[in-house]
This record gives structure tokens, C-alpha cells and sequence, in this order.
């Protein structure tokens, strides 16, 4: 279960469907204990049956992230996406935990650990007012 406090449009959460699959969506509405997405039954769903989506190498990927070159003297385990024209955002990802840092080279870590999909899009937005999207 999520709270709803922690999402906001925009966030990838998931429920289980009627075959009792894993399903992921984007939030579109949040409404009076519901969250709504047109791809819902009945276009909404209560929100103590969605889940916050784990956060892994593959999502971060699809988000945009870049690892790390070495030739360049930046640390592999560093994940990069630039958001404006001079400035990123950063991402270590060790021991299968993902942290952000302030920089690719020096890889100084700040706040707490990234694990849900929803907490990385809000951080973003935080960060830059602009929306994490997924590339296809």
C-alpha cells in the first residue's frame, strides 16, 4: 500500500489486475481516497490497493540515466541524466541501493536512499520542476 501524501500526478505506481498480475500505471488523478488513471477498471482505484513500484537499474534506464565513463574519469557506478544545459542529476547505484549525489566524480552522497520509483520522480521534480519520463 502507498500513501496517498507521498504521490502526486505523473508517478508510476502498480496494483494487482483481476489475474492477480502485476500491473503498472501512471497516476492521473488523485481524488477523495481514490487514484485515477483511464486504464483502470472503472478508471479508478482505491489507493490501498496500489503499491509503490521498486526502483532498479532497468527503470532507471528507461528514465534516462547514463552511466558513468571511466575515460572521463567519472565513477561507473554513477548515473547521470542531464536536465538543463550545464546542470545533472545523479544517481550511485551499490549495493543495490540507489543514492543521490551531488557530483560524478566525487560521488558525495546526500539525503536518504532512492528505493520506490515515486520517491526518484518526486526528488527529481524537486530538484529541477521538470518530470521524469520514461523513453520508449
Amino acid at each position: 500500500m502507498i500513501d496517498l501524501s507521498d504521490i502526486r500526478i505523473g508517478n508510476f505506481v502498480w496494483y494487482y489486475d483481476r489475474n492477480m498480475e502485476e500491473t503498472a500505471f501512471q497516476v492521473e488523478g488523485i481524488y477523495e481516497g481514490y487514484i485515477y488513471n483511464t486504464s483502470l477498471p472503472l478508471s479508478k482505484l482505491p489507493a490501498e490497493k496500489a503499491n509503490p513500484l521498486l526502483l532498479d537499474l532497468y527503470l532507471l534506464r528507461r528514465f534516462g540515466f547514463l552511466k558513468g565513463d571511466a575515460a572521463y574519469g567519472e565513477s561507473e557506478e554513477v548515473y547521470s541524466i542531464k536536465y538543463s544545459h550545464k546542470d545533472s542529476f545523479h544517481i550511485l547505484y551499490r549495493n543495490d541501493a540507489f543514492q543521490p549525489v551531488r557530483d560524478v566524480l566525487g560521488a558525495e552522497p546526500y539525503g536518504r536512499p532512492v528505493v520506490h520509483v515515486h520517491q526518484l520522480q518526486n526528488l527529481f521534480q524537486a530538484l529541477t520542476r521538470d518530470e521524469l519520463e520514461i523513453f520508449e
